[in-house]
């Protein structure tokens, strides 16, 4: 990984709907590099634990992230795309809870003791679906495994509608210090036709209680592109939850892909916003945002400009991961649960998306892996390359020559070539010692991104990628 350089402060986001309109093709988040629709069954179950092993071996102790797929919904948001199980069956969770506890017990048994863990995520699904008593469970099966930072940032996704004040009182015993709420859209009619009934009395409820019991950092997640969405509608929802005045607050474009998640089947076509009325929404939603303090990180990120991420973007020290961006990217990643996806080092491991084959394969005592990558020396480097330029809008040069003992600009002569066409249209700037992408490019990072992926150039069949906005 490369060294960290300061950068001053971002210039404010320019939109320009032309150029989106030019550039708004399908494209992967790149919360991983390779990206994940490249994982392969050739990696086992036994890659990961020799990758457990060997990686904690070395010292001192690496620092660790853990992230927590917790499944279960009450009811079914027909946008979603997550990894769920619809259930108001709460023996399921029960069973689940006893199952990632041993999980745990089988992968912190392979690393150093004295690895100390800096972050914590819970997501889902709806983590607050579990009762108080899983809840405590599993936190304090995280706890008796693995040694806690002091200072560690411990978050999970929250559902508004399903929690009380007292639950919130509870995360924050347990040691939660930040949440994201799932808000959506506040229009009735949006939520209607989505099939999720929330009132902003109850979201700031929770909002309210979180900062009563001391949480550190709230984040709010919007989605434009519903149906029934209208710009007047959306102005609404953001007055609203602007004057909630959250930490962060990710805004992100809904992609509507009914032959991949069989829920979006329920939502009429006909009722989507066009896509010149979609872009109108994400205009006013960052015209509102940054005239009210937010500032841009990147993708479908904007935060407080004394909030972590901006900070950490500032000091070039930003970080992308499986959730999103991040402050901690001397982390590796473990991760429990179905479908999780980790990071160790040069390898990445994804668990088996089903509850049946989770339970057997831990039954049989075996880790639920069932496909990862091993990351290339081409891949480490292309890797840094998306890293800064998906969190800081700048590659360095000298950098990344340091890091990776090469020449830039023989290595990626195709590229630096492919990227003149969008330095012609304003997205990027390019420096015979740095790359930079401008004010009106960021919003199409992802496309500047995929430059530098060589899997995309070779590959054959048709993408499954949302569109970049």
């Amino acid at each position: 990984m490369v060294d960290t350089i300061l950068i001053a402060p971002s210039p404010r986001l320019s939109f320009d709907p032309e150029l989106i309109r030019k550039y708004d093709g399908l494209g992967p988040r790149y919360t991983s590099y390779p990206t994940a629709d490249r994982f392969t069954e050739e990696f086992t179950a036994e890659h990961l634990a020799n990758a457990l092993l060997g990686r904690f071996a070395e010292q001192p102790p690496q620092p660790l992230s853990l992230y927590v797929h917790v499944p279960f919904c009450n009811t079914i948001c027909y946008y979603c795309a997550c990894n769920k199980v619809v259930t108001k069956n709460h023996k399921r969770s029960a069973k689940y809870i006893d199952y990632v506890g041993k999980e745990v017990g089988i992968m912190s048994g392979m690393v150093s003791a004295a690895s100390p863990v800096k972050q914590l995520h819970w997501g889902g699904g709806t983590p607050t679906f579990l009762s108080a008593e899983e809840m405590t469970l599993l936190m304090r099966m995280l706890r008796d495994n693995f040694a806690f930072a002091d200072d560690a940032e411990c978050s999970i996704e929250i559902d508004p509608r399903k929690v009380t004040a007292s639950t919130i009182g509870l995360l924050a015993e347990l040691g939660f210090n930040r949440m994201s709420l799932g808000v959506q859209d506040f229009d009735t009619e949006v939520q209607r036709a989505v099939n999720r009934i929330q009132s902003e009395a109850e979201t700031r409820a929770v909002i309210d209680a979180a900062r009563e019991n001391g949480f550190r950092s709230l984040n709010v997640d919007l989605i434009y592109g519903l149906p029934r969405q209208t710009v007047a509608g959306f102005a609404v929802t953001l007055e609203k939850v602007i004057a909630a005045a959250p930490d962060r607050i990710a805004l992100y474009s809904y992609a509507h892909v009914p032959h991949l998640f069989k829920p979006q089947r329920q939502i009429s076509e006909a009722e989507l916003p066009s896509p010149d009325q979609k872009l109108a929404i994400l205009a006013l939603a960052i015209d509102k945002l940054t005239t009210s303090g937010y500032i841009y990180i990147g993708m479908d990120h904007f935060a407080k400009r004394d909030d972590e991420l901006a900070r950490a973007q500032r000091a070039g020290k930003l970080h992308r991961n499986f959730q999103g961006y991040s402050t901690h990217a001397d982390c590796d990643l473990l991760a429990f649960g179905i479908s999780a996806i980790g990071k160790l080092g040069p390898t990445y491991s994804q668990n088996v998306r089903t509850l049946d084959n989770y339970y057997d394969r831990l039954d049989a005592d075996a880790l639920p892996c069932f496909r990862g990558w091993q990351l290339s020396a081409d891949d480490l480097l292309r890797r840094d390359v998306i890293q800064a330029l998906m969190c800081q809008f700048i590659v360095d040069f000298a950098q990344i020559e340091s890091a990776h003992s090469i020449s830039f600009g023989d290595y990626f002569g195709a590229e630096l070539e492919a990227l003149e066409a969008l330095a012609s249209d304003g997205l990027v700037e390019i420096a015979p010692e740095r790359i930079t992408v401008t004010s009106r490019g960021r919003l199409l990072v992802r496309t500047v991104a995929m430059v530098f992926d060589r899997y995309l150039r070779a590959q054959r069949a048709p993408a499954r990628y949302s569109r970049v906005i």
